[in-house]
């Protein structure tokens, strides 16, 4: 299971640093595009285009910091850590589904098996906090058991 767990966690670390090279290409690009835009005879065009693009740089920006928020989460989470109580980091199985706990970086493939790491926040994962295995739950019209806790 330690190894499973190791998986997912440096998938979900990919996934972070994946989209966090993704939009500092983004803002690099936008800063260039602004440093060679060049003032002409239209100077409202000239400053408008400078404001999008600065408001795109603001917004990616934005992102960036909700990634930090990501990276600290992770950092909290010990990839050989067990518990029999679902906590940040437990991989969950389940009747319909297998979930990593972590952050929300959607479908995940490890050892296999298909799992969906999902923030602690997220509505599924608040159900199942502090639960184990054997513990049902509905959510969306759906009956979940959970069947194992790793």
């Amino acid at each position: 299971m330690s190894a499973l767990k190791e998986q997912l966690y440096q998938q979900c670390c990919d996934y972070v640093s994946k989209k966090e090279a993704d939009i500092k290409k983004l803002i690099a690009d936008a800063q260039e595009s602004s440093a060679n835009e060049t003032k002409s005879s239209a100077g409202d065009k000239y400053e408008t285009t400078r404001e999008v693009l600065q408001q795109e740089i603001n917004l990616n920006l934005s992102r960036l910091n909700e990634l930090n928020k990501l990276k600290t989460v992770l950092g909290h989470i010990s990839p050989t850590q067990t518990s029999l109580a679902i906590s940040p980091g437990s991989v969950v199985y389940t009747s319909n589904g297998n979930f990593y706990i972590s952050i929300s970086a959607g479908k995940i493939e490890a050892g296999g098996t298909s799992f969906y790491a999902v923030s602690s926040s997220s509505p599924i994962a608040s159900k199942m906090l502090g639960q184990q295995a054997g513990y049902s739950f509905d959510m969306n019209g759906k009956r979940f058991e959970i069947k194992a806790v790793g």
